[in-house]
C-alpha cells in the first residue's frame, strides 16, 4: 500500500533546509563580496550574491539524509558524490572564472562517474522506432553527450529572476509523477527533494530585493547533475523492471520536459557557430532575452517561458492519452520543440525590428502582466526580506 509519509517527511526537511541555511549562506556572501556584478550582458543593475546553489545543495542532502529512514538511499551516494564535486567547480566558476573547456572536461568525467557507479546508461530506446536494447557501444557516448547537454543547458537558461528554478520545480514535478506512475520511488524522492529544496531559493530569487542571490554555476551545475541523472536513469534497461504503461514514450517524455532549455541552447549554439563564434561564448540571443526586448519584466519571462514548456508537455500528455504511438509522440514533441525554440524566436525577433502590430500586442500584454507595482507583489517581496 502506498504511503505518504516516506515522502512528505524528506520533502519537507528539504524545504526548511534551504530555508533555515539561505540567510545564512547570503550573509557569507555578502561579507565575502561574493556577488555578480552587472555588466553590457547581463540583466540586473545591482550586484547581487551568487551563493544560492549552496542552500538548495543543504536542503537535497538533508532530504536524502531524512528519506534514509524510510528507504535504502545507498544507491544515491555516488550522486551525492557528484553533486558535491559539481558544486565546488560552480563555486569556483562563480568566484574565480573558469575556461569551457575546462568545465566542459569536468562535466565529462562528472556524468561518466555517474554512469559507471550507478550502473545506469542510455540502454534502452524503451521502442521508440521499435528499438529496444542499445548496443553497449553506443550507450555510453549517447549518455555523455544527453548528460552534458542537459547540464549546460540547464546552466545557459539561467538569465532571469526564477527561471532556472522555475523550469527546475516544473520539470521536477514531472519526473516526480512519471516515476510515481511506473513505481521507481527512489527517483520520484529525488525529483520531490529537488522540488521541496527549490522552493524556498525560488520565493527569494523572484521577490526578494535585499534577501535575492542568484543559484549562481554552482546550483544550476548541481540541478543540471541532477537531471542528467534522471534522463539517464529513466532510459536505462533498468526501467523495465518497473510498470511501464502500454505506449508510455520516456523519450517523448523526457524530451518535452526538457524542451526549452535543450532546444534553446541548440539554437543559440548554432547561431554562434554559423557566425564564426565560439558555441560558448556569451550573448544576448537567448529566449529569455527575447521576451525581455518585447517589454516583459523578469517574472513575466519567466512565466511567458514555463507556459511554453509546459503547453509541450501538455500536448505530448494529449497525443499519449489519445492513443497516439510512441514514434508519433516523439515526431509531435520534436516539432513543436524546434517551434517555440527556433521558429518563435525568429519570427518574433521580425516583429521586434518591423514594430508590427504583433509586437505592439505583446508589449501591452507584458505591461498587462508587470506584478512588480502590484500589492501582492510588494507583500511577497515584504515577506522575503523579512519586513513587517
Amino acid at each position: 500500500m502506498f504511503s505518504i509519509l516516506p515522502f512528505l517527511v524528506p520533502l519537507l526537511a528539504s524545504i526548511l533546509a534551504t530555508g533555515l541555511a539561505f540567510p545564512k549562506v547570503l550573509r557569507l556572501a555578502v561579507s565575502k563580496n561574493l556577488v555578480d556584478n552587472p555588466d553590457a550582458r547581463k540583466l540586473q543593475r545591482v550586484p547581487v550574491p551568487v551563493l544560492g546553489g549552496v542552500p538548495v545543495f543543504l536542503g537535497i542532502i538533508t532530504g536524502i539524509c531524512c528519506a534514509h529512514l524510510f528507504f535504502d538511499c545507498s544507491r544515491l551516494m555516488p550522486l551525492i558524490s557528484a553533486m558535491t564535486i559539481i558544486l565546488m567547480v560552480g563555486i569556483a566558476d562563480d568566484i574565480v572564472g573558469l575556461t569551457p573547456r575546462i568545465r566542459f572536461l569536468i562535466e565529462i568525467l562528472l556524468i561518466l562517474f555517474i554512469c559507471l557507479t550507478t550502473g545506469h546508461q542510455i540502454d534502452h530506446f524503451h521502442h521508440l522506432w521499435n528499438i529496444d536494447l542499445v548496443p553497449a557501444a553506443l550507450a555510453l557516448p549517447l549518455s555523455l553527450i544527453a548528460g552534458v547537454g542537459i547540464i549546460n543547458a540547464i546552466n545557459l537558461i539561467d538569465g532571469v529572476d526564477g527561471l532556472s528554478s522555475g523550469f527546475s520545480i516544473q520539470a521536477f514535478i514531472c519526473f516526480a509523477i512519471i516515476n510515481l506512475v511506473i513505481g521507481n520511488q527512489r527517483l520520484a524522492l529525488l525529483a520531490l527533494l529537488g522540488i521541496g529544496a527549490l522552493l524556498p531559493f525560488f520565493f527569494h530569487n523572484v521577490f526578494g530585493r535585499t534577501s535575492k542571490m542568484f543559484i549562481g554555476d554552482g546550483g544550476t551545475l548541481v540541478i543540471g547533475a541532477i537531471f542528467a541523472t534522471l534522463v539517464i536513469s529513466l532510459l536505462s534497461d533498468d526501467q523495465l523492471t518497473f510498470r511501464l504503461p502500454e505506449r508510455l514514450g520516456l523519450i517523448p517524455f523526457t524530451l518535452a520536459v526538457m524542451c526549452i532549455p535543450v532546444f534553446d541552447t541548440l539554437r543559440v549554439m548554432t547561431s554562434r557557430i554559423v557566425r564564426h563564434k565560439s558555441p560558448f561564448s556569451a550573448d544576448k540571443t537567448h529566449l529569455h532575452h527575447l521576451f525581455i526586448d518585447l517589454g516583459f519584466s523578469h517574472i513575466g519571462t519567466t512565466l511567458c517561458i514555463l507556459a511554453l514548456n509546459l503547453t509541450v508537455i501538455l500536448i505530448w500528455w494529449l497525443s499519449y492519452s489519445l492513443g497516439a504511438s510512441i514514434d508519433v509522440q516523439f515526431y509531435i514533441v520534436l516539432l513543436l520543440s524546434i517551434s517555440v525554440t527556433f521558429l518563435f524566436y525568429g519570427f518574433m525577433r521580425r516583429q521586434i525590428k518591423h514594430q508590427t502590430a504583433l509586437y505592439r500586442a505583446a508589449r501591452r500584454l507584458a505591461g498587462a502582466i508587470h506584478l512588480r507595482q502590484r500589492p501582492v507583489f510588494i507583500f511577497l517581496q515584504r515577506l522575503a526580506d523579512g519586513k513587517r
